[in-house]
């Protein structure tokens, strides 16, 4: 069992960085692949960034790749996504995931159903 919570969230301008931290919760922290998703207003959930077990193995969206950075802190039990450049196209509410069986040989970990456990989400707002 995981339980997540997402801080970090804000208000910011175009251009300008935020970090945002899922704090974990659970003795199988270390066991579980974890991902961020991100959920604008009338919009699907849809696929940030993951992060496999070992933090070996990352995965970024097209639309991120280049200006966001997933990592983990095992020791602390918290993920983080540092976010560069942002855009106002980048504002959504981002939710912290995880899963205890997904494996990176495929591509599961793009999909939010195959995640069991979600953090209740953190507002980023990037104005012009």
């Amino acid at each position: 069992q995981v339980q997540l919570v997402e801080s970090g969230g804000g208000l910011v301008q175009a251009g300008d960085s935020l970090r945002l931290s899922c704090a974990a919760s659970g003795r199988t922290f270390n066991n579980a692949a974890m991902g961020w998703f991100r959920q604008a207003p009338g919009k699907e959930r849809e696929f940030v960034a993951a992060i496999s077990r070992s933090s070996i193995y990352t995965y970024y969206a097209d639309s991120v790749k280049g200006r966001y950075t997933i990592s983990r802190d095992n020791a602390k039990n918290t993920v983080y996504l540092q976010m560069n450049s942002l855009k106002p196209e980048d504002t959504a509410v981002y939710y912290c995931s995880a899963d205890l069986s997904i494996k990176f040989s495929g591509s599961d970990y793009v999909h939010a159903a195959n995640y069991d456990y979600w953090g209740q989400g953190t507002q980023v707002t990037v104005s012009s």
